[in-house]
């Protein structure tokens, strides 16, 4: 994508290593574009189905978490209809604009194509697990870091095994047993998005989800591998083992939704 957006900006180094349709689909391309029938432009738009889209994807991924065949079908359903009036206004504005626009358009495709690959490739790297850009929402819990309460004590419940059981107060806290228990609510969010947790003991990650949907819910940990579809109304257990000291991090499948979890030796 970002050879494509410099071709189209006019970096000429880049057009050696770009790939190129045959000459002939070219000039099919150009004369069908000169007719004035509504079958061309749309057997053209349905062809766009078969080009790798991110938006697209994305959308298959919430279809699939969705967990229903109804439910995903309407995800699917509500995209089209949703995307239809959008691209069909875009393409109206570029055709009437192409004449007034003539030697930017291009430039111009160019440097949205850079936008979205900058943010395609943030994504990736946040989904990867390397790094996170999330920034704290005013009024909205992002950090986590006890007190840290020993369940079974007094003023301190335990954990049952109901899937309707509300999270804990303390995101973080230790079992009877002396089990770290750390605890992420899951809706279309995560919350809280920071974690202060002791190192150097057993610790076990909740996934509470709590009308769970969209991305959120395809949970991963890329350091250990982790891949947990979280129920929508629910408790999901992860195991992660007794941690040594650093950061852990979390996210959604997509990298739009991400975490970590703090581990310190001293707490």
């Amino acid at each position: 994508m970002v050879l494509f957006a410099l071709d189209l900006i006019g970096v000429k180094a880049v057009g050696r290593l770009l790939p190129r349709p045959p000459a002939s689909f070219g000039r099919l391309m150009r004369r069908s574009a000169k007719t004035d029938t509504v079958a061309t432009p749309t057997l053209v738009g349905f062809a766009t189905v078969l080009v790798p889209c991110g938006v697209t994807l994305s959308m298959e991924l919430l279809a699939i978490t969705s967990g229903s065949a109804v439910a995903g079908a309407a995800v699917m359903a509500g995209f089209v209809a949703g995307i239809a009036p959008l691209f069909a206004l875009l393409g109206y504005l570029f055709r009437h604009s192409s004449q007034a626009l003539s030697g930017k358009l291009a430039g111009l495709t160019g440097v949205v194509m850079l936008t979205v690959a900058a943010w395609t490739m943030l994504s990736a790297l946040q989904a990867g697990g390397w790094v996170s850009f999330d920034s704290p929402s005013p009024g909205r819990q992002t950090s986590a870091s006890g007190p840290f309460i020993v369940e079974g004590g007094d003023g301190s419940g335990s954990r049952g095994g109901g899937d309707s059981q509300e999270p804990p107060e303390t995101p973080v806290r230790t079992d009877a047993s002396g089990r770290q228990i750390i605890t992420l609510t899951v809706t279309d969010f995560y919350a809280p998005t920071q974690f202060t947790a002791k190192a150097g003991v057993p610790t076990t990650l909740v996934l509470h989800g709590k009308d769970s949907g969209g991305c959120a819910r395809a949970f991963t940990i890329p350091e250990l591998g982790v891949q947990e579809i979280v129920k929508r109304d629910g408790d999901t257990d992860v195991d992660l083992g007794t941690r040594k000291p650093g950061t852990l991090r979390f996210t959604c499948a997509m990298g739009m939704q991400t975490g970590a979890i703090d581990f310190k030796k001293d707490l």
